[in-house]
């Protein structure tokens, strides 16, 4: 046990050095949701985090929220790569997870929703003796970690056709980009450049201090509300689609030019979804690793 733990170790710290980065909530989305996430974890669901990281992640989830993106394309990972988005019926604006949730060969439950599901229940089995775990439980937490990221991110549960509009070229401002690269990366990094002197750290003072009592502070509840941990990810899909319809697709065709109107209209839901998916992180994290057992009978 010990041997593959390590393994599977030396398998990310691989990863970190030999893989480039893939589509995803950019490297600074993925940071930003799971630091939120780890600064809201109580003590014992902290520990437990902990305790699954490497030694050399010195303790922070965040420094290991990219890994899945980085190693989507290795052989030993490859079928994980449909689990970082949901494509849906063009222009319907609606998801249904027994209709939407499969992989191009229509295998089921092959989407960001399901894998969040999965992973979840993985860790539920974090509560039986080391010898019984069938789980490799540090993966399982970055797995799920990362696709709390994705889930938020609204293109990530776009149109099939244009693949969440990685097909719809665009410029951001000067140069070329696409409109899910836009709502990946573009928006961050302007916010960042324009607003932070580009401190992540100064961006996610604000994000904290915007739900701890800021202007989301009273919709901070209604984020947390979860009747069953395995599928309230239904519910952040749906928030997406809607999202991605109103805001991300609304207006844009292919190769305009998106400037100061897009940035501004569009950065404040950018931002309220990172930190809606790091409170959400959080109160996961904390009921499967902590006191309740809210949501455990459905596992």
């Amino acid at each position: 046990m010990v041997v593959l733990w390590r393994l599977s170790s030396l398998l990310v710290a691989l990863a970190l050095v030999l893989v480039p980065r893939t589509h995803g909530w950019s490297k600074e989305g993925h940071v930003l949701t799971c630091r939120i996430a780890q600064g809201l974890l109580q003590p014992e669901a902290a520990a437990a985090v902990e305790n699954f990281l490497p030694d050399y992640a010195n303790g922070d989830l965040s420094s290991l929220c990219v890994w899945p993106d980085q190693i989507r394309h290795w052989y030993k990972y490859r079928w994980t790569s449909p689990l970082h988005f949901i494509d849906t019926p063009d222009n319907a604006c609606s998801y249904e997870y027994s209709r939407d949730c499969h992989d191009t060969n229509d295998v089921k439950d092959m989407c960001v929703a399901g894998a969040i599901q999965n992973f979840t229940s993985q860790l539920v089995h974090y509560r039986e003796g080391t010898s019984d775990r069938q789980y490799n439980m540090t993966e399982a937490l970055l797995f799920l970690s990362h696709f709390m990221g994705d889930i938020h991110q609204p293109m990530h549960v776009g149109f099939t056709t244009d693949e969440g509009g990685n097909t719809i070229s665009v410029r951001w401002f000067r140069h070329k980009s696409n409109l899910h690269h836009v709502w990946d990366r573009e928006i961050i990094l302007t916010a960042l450049a324009d607003y932070y002197e580009k401190n992540l750290d100064s961006l996610q003072e604000d994000l904290v201090g915007n739900f701890t009592d800021g202007i989301w502070f009273d919709d901070v509840a209604s984020w947390e509300e979860c009747d069953d941990l395995l599928t309230c990810s239904n519910k952040y899909a749906n928030e997406s689609i809607n999202l991605a319809c109103k805001w991300g697709y609304k207006g844009v065709e292919p190769e305009q030019t998106l400037a100061d109107e897009y940035f501004n209209s569009r950065m404040p839901i950018v931002m309220k979804r990172i930190a809606q998916g790091g409170v959400r992180l959080a109160m996961i994290l904390n009921l499967v690793f902590g006191d309740s057992q809210h949501g455990f009978a459905a596992a």
